[in-house]
């Protein structure tokens, strides 16, 4: 079995600050790209990739479609469009919105979870609606794996309490012990075999 070959993140309501000290705590050498759909308006411009940037070492970026996935780098998803994964690469699309929402968090997690069948972890963070809990249901019934935010530290419980509700086999645990986890999920022992190769 191989290990994870990506990361998805849904925020919505106080999604900044809960990206922002996730992504500070990320080391410069994370090898495996990280997608993040955070919910905003349709016309926001983006800030939130430079906001994020001058927080973390790795390379934020504002995605394009057919972006290419490299690791050390987290992309972000566009205002008023869906993200969705393919193996090796992101596409956007302006299909219509889900449950309210474009970009959509489930639309980007559904196909992470289909890309990467058994090597995508899904992480919910905080948000005050319920987008993400059926895709991160879908990334594990596809064999990957899911952490929720203790709804306890987030600004906003409701969408990591619907996570956890449809999911209830993610782990659930603080903001601040993700990026710890996240570093040992991806972890060891590629990057041992990666060094020992190179």
């Amino acid at each position: 079995m191989t290990g994870p070959e990506i990361v998805v993140v849904g925020a919505s309501w106080g999604g900044l600050v809960a990206l922002s000290r996730l992504f500070s705590s990320l080391p410069p050498d994370f090898r495996v790209p990280v997608v993040v759909v955070q919910h905003r308006g349709k016309h926001a411009d983006n800030l939130l990739v430079s906001l994020l940037q001058d927080v973390t070492p790795l390379r934020v970026v504002d995605v394009e479609d057919k972006e290419p996935l490299v690791s050390q780098s987290v992309y972000i998803a566009p205002a008023n469009y869906h993200m969705l994964v393919e193996k090796g690469h992101l596409s956007l699309t302006t299909d219509p919105m889900v449950r309210f929402s474009r970009p959509s968090i489930d639309v980007t997690f559904s196909s992470a979870g289909d890309a990467y069948v058994g090597a995508a972890i899904g992480v919910v963070l905080t948000g005050a609606n319920d987008d993400g809990s059926r895709g991160l249901r879908h990334i594990v019934d596809r064999g990957g794996r899911a952490i929720v935010q203790d709804p306890a530290t987030a600004e906003s419980s409701v969408m990591p309490l619907a996570a956890r509700r449809r999911v209830p086999e993610a782990i659930v645990i603080p903001l601040d012990e993700i990026a710890p986890l996240l570093v040992e999920m991806v972890g060891s022992e590629p990057a041992q075999a990666r060094s020992a190769a190179g």
